[in-house]
């Protein structure tokens, strides 16, 4: 059976799953938000959708829950069309949808975002949840720092443009959405945004100020040189991160 989404699969196939070892599940949490003119609000939930299956696969003996698609994203309000969650609604969503697992079989979660701006959140939700959990273990992926990392690497190593990711609809992420969708990105209407250094001071501002007072138009960093294969290095780096991470914990 090549299919790991439990969303797509039949109650007896996710329980013959199990009976044959898959014990980790994966949860993976996105973001429904502005991104420039040139990206769809749907960047970070797509993002994360791909993210998710390939971590499984790469895990062995995982499957996937459906993604929570909005995610925290205040900072994003000023631009039409953005949704966003209370930090605590996003801590409930992740403990629910993670609550009966073990009744089921598995033995752990393994949980991380498509979403940078979720990851505030984690961090401070991360120990609580473990906590509510047990006896399922959980394994949250926090450094959103080696996600920016690696994607400046990746871009870097592909078409020497590590310069053009600032971490929101930049090369980077719109390289991602050239692999998976290339329908959904509007090439003629690339713009660079915010081109200085994407640093944690710079985004603890736009926590607080909203990324607008940074980025009148909502892009950090440039989308110039995007191409699918930036994109597919980006996710394999990103992928190899969650992985790596996962492995280390238990999984």
């Amino acid at each position: 059976m090549n299919e790991l989404r439990i969303e797509y699969m039949t109650s007896a196939e996710i329980g013959d799953a199990i009976a044959d070892g898959a014990r980790t599940a994966i949860l993976p949490l996105g973001a429904v938000e502005q991104h420039g003119r040139h990206l769809p609000l749907s960047m970070d939930a797509d993002h994360a959708d791909e993210l998710a299956v390939r971590v499984a696969h790469d895990l062995g003996g995982a499957l996937v829950l459906p993604t929570v698609r909005v995610g925290y994203s205040p900072h994003h309000l000023g631009f039409p069309g953005t949704l966003s969650l209370r930090a605590s609604t996003l801590e409930a969503i992740c403990e629910d949808y993670s609550a009966h697992l073990a009744a089921s079989g598995f033995e752990r979660i393994v949980l991380f975002s498509g979403h940078i701006g979720n990851y505030p959140v984690i961090r401070d939700f991360e120990l609580r949840l473990a906590d509510k959990l047990a006896p399922l273990s959980v394994i949250v992926f926090t450094d959103s720092e080696a996600i920016l990392d690696a994607w400046r690497w990746a871009a870097e190593d592909v078409a020497s443009l590590g310069g053009n990711v600032g971490g929101h609809a930049d090369v980077a992420e719109t390289s991602v959405m050239l692999a998976l969708h290339p329908d959904k990105v509007r090439v003629e209407r690339f713009a660079r945004g915010h081109s200085g250094m994407v640093d944690k001071g710079l985004l603890d501002r736009a926590f607080r100020e909203g990324i607008s007072s940074i980025s009148p138009n909502g892009v950090l960093g440039d989308p110039a040189g995007a191409s699918p294969s930036i994109g597919a290095a980006c996710l394999d780096a990103v992928t190899s991160l969650i992985v790596q991470h996962a492995r280390a914990r238990g999984a």
